[in-house]
């Protein structure tokens, strides 16, 4: 339990404790909304078997513009090396849920080839639900890094990343800016979107990926930024709408690169999500195995 009954005891250095420490993390802030304004990043260590982070609807966890927020790699042996096969282990199983993430910024870190403004998950499993994420920010620049809200890799077993029930900007002036995946970016990791918000996210790197010559890279997947080889994407329930991207898929970029890759849109709708340089669907930049699945879907 992060906090007293009062919002004084809510404070960075109590979550990056308790994030350290794992377990099920709740708050006792008082009734009314709060903001903790994390001075430093919350690490999760690889000695912990789950990580809940609970904010009960009331908690903002805030970068203040100038850090990463949450983040989790069983490949740093900062957080203790686990085992031989840090690249695929089960352990730690990180779950973030009622929580509001805000302002978090990972610019200038290039961990793993940086990205994840918000949170950064490699190895282990991640969970969202019922999250909110805005005004988070990544690198402007390069060919594949991106997720100003979250960047994934390496997920236990090849198991995907659920995200239920959460939003990512949701009005102008609240999205992610990143080079790519203005809300979620990923390499070789596959992800389940249900019942989720996607909106006023930018992808504002310029020369794609890979590079253009004369150009820095980047400006893909205004929403979601996803690359690599066998990996699937099932959008369900959700909205994506008024994303950008300055290159290709304003709504979502997917490359498999070997072209197993899928993807499924059920009862969602993707509008109004420009993509200024190439598309293959209407705010989408798609290579896979085959067409993606659509039904009960709008695509306009």
């Amino acid at each position: 339990m992060i906090g007293k009954g009062t919002p004084a005891g809510c404070t960075s250095k109590a979550v990056v404790a308790a994030v350290a420490a794992g377990g099920i993390i709740t708050f006792d802030c008082g009734p009314a909304p709060v903001t903790i304004t994390m001075s430093a990043t919350a690490k999760v260590r690889n000695t912990s078997t789950r990580v809940v982070l609970d904010g009960g609807g009331l908690v903002t966890l805030s970068g203040g513009g100038k850090r990463r927020i949450l983040y989790q790699n069983t490949c740093d042996k900062a957080q203790v090396w686990t085992t031989s096969h840090c690249d695929d282990q089960q352990y730690p199983q990180l779950v973030v849920q009622n929580l509001t993430f805000a302002d978090g910024n990972s610019t200038g870190d290039d961990t793993e080839g940086g990205g994840g403004g918000a949170i950064f998950a490699r190895g282990g499993q991640l969970k969202v639900y019922n999250a909110k994420f805005v005004r988070n920010r990544c690198d402007r620049t390069g060919p594949d890094l991106g997720g100003a809200a979250i960047r994934a890799l390496d997920q236990w077993g090849d198991r995907p990343v659920y995200v239920t029930r959460s939003t990512f900007g949701g009005a102008k002036g609240q999205g992610g800016v990143c080079a790519n995946g203005g809300a979620l970016s990923s390499i070789g990791v596959s992800w389940v979107v249900l019942n989720s918000l996607f909106s006023h996210n930018d992808a504002v790197g310029r020369g794609a990926n890979p590079a253009k010559a004369g150009t820095p890279g980047g400006g893909s997947g205004g929403a979601i930024y996803l690359d690599g080889n066998t990996f699937t994407l099932r959008l369900a329930g959700t909205i994506i709408q008024d994303n950008h991207a300055n290159e290709g898929g304003g709504a979502v970029f997917f490359v498999s690169n070997d072209r197993t890759g899928t993807m499924s849109i059920e009862d969602s709708t993707l509008r109004r999500n420009p993509s200024d340089g190439f598309e293959t669907y209407p705010g989408i930049f798609f290579l896979g195995a085959r067409k993606p699945s659509v039904t009960g879907s709008t695509l306009r």
